[in-house]
């Protein structure tokens, strides 16, 4: 029978990985069935017609088209995440300083991040076509450079840039909020300008709340296909806007090839996140 004292006394709190477990277990199980779904179907182990033969066929079908679309992917999630990881991390140096200012970049960053992206998609669209707000503003007509479908992906960039930064700066803010004022004070009453203070005090102290939400940004723009079937150009195609094309294929004999083209896709940001963690591990606040 239990005392008196142990029927009074609080519970002591559970372990955060116990609390997180049921969730992690869930979200793995959804994940990992999706995954080791993709993968037998690529590799002709779960065919929807016919008997199942080990083959790689899927992926000497897409081989061909491979580099280029890696590449492509690889370029845009690269641009959209060095933009959206500065725009970012000023904004939330800005939010940091507490003033009128901070407070409305605050508040325009938690009004962005609920925007899907397809609408976003939609709303740089309508702003930056050759027939779109900005070229009507400026009257530029026929001279308005060619920013949507154009040969350089700019406005997939920047609906990219646009929504990601805003993750980046409440990220980063959250980071920095707990940690900066006492040192950032410290630096400043020991005689170091604003220069000095960002270089060794700021930038230091965001690092790896930056490099973890910029991992975040680069993997899922490097596996998304809205805003880049939306805005981008017909061909080369991304990688996630090429698998969804074979995905949505008349023949069901291409579904094996577009289980490749998602392999393929998810080796890429496994690769990328990987890489990222190894970095963190060299950074000596994280460890």
């Amino acid at each position: 029978m239990p005392s008196s004292r142990d029927l009074l006394s609080p519970r002591r709190p559970l372990p955060p990985a116990m609390t997180a477990a049921p969730a992690v277990l869930m979200a793995s199980f959804v994940v990992l069935g999706g995954l080791l779904t993709a993968a037998a179907q690529s590799l002709g182990l779960l065919p929807l017609t016919g008997s199942p033969t080990l083959t790689l066929g899927a992926y000497t079908a897409v081989a061909p088209d491979l580099p280029a679309a890696i590449g492509l992917s690889l370029a845009i999630a690269a641009a959209s995440t060095i933009a959206a990881s500065v725009v970012g991390f000023t904004a939330a140096l800005i939010i940091v300083q507490g003033r009128w200012c901070g407070r409305v970049v605050a508040a325009v960053s938690t009004l962005t991040i609920p925007i899907p992206h397809i609408v976003g998609a939609a709303s740089v669209g309508l702003l930056l076509s050759d027939s779109g707000l900005l070229s009507r503003l400026t009257g530029a007509g026929e001279a308005w450079p060619r920013l949507v479908g154009g040969p350089w992906w700019i406005a997939v960039i920047a609906d990219y840039s646009w929504k990601e930064s805003a993750f980046v700066a409440l990220v980063v803010t959250g980071a920095l909020i707990t940690r900066s004022t006492g040192y950032d004070e410290t630096a400043a009453l020991l005689g170091a300008g604003r220069l000095r203070r960002l270089r060794h005090v700021l930038v230091p102290l965001s690092l790896p709340a930056l490099t973890v939400s910029a991992t975040i940004v680069f993997v899922y723009t490097f596996g998304s296909y809205e805003v880049a079937w939306l805005l981008g150009r017909p061909y080369p195609e991304p990688l996630p806007v090429m698998a969804l094309r074979v995905f949505s294929s008349a023949s069901l004999t291409s579904r094996p090839e577009a289980a490749a083209l998602a392999m393929v896709t998810t080796i890429v940001s496994i690769g990328a996140a990987t890489a990222a963690f190894a970095l963190l591990r060299r950074i000596p606040l994280w460890r």
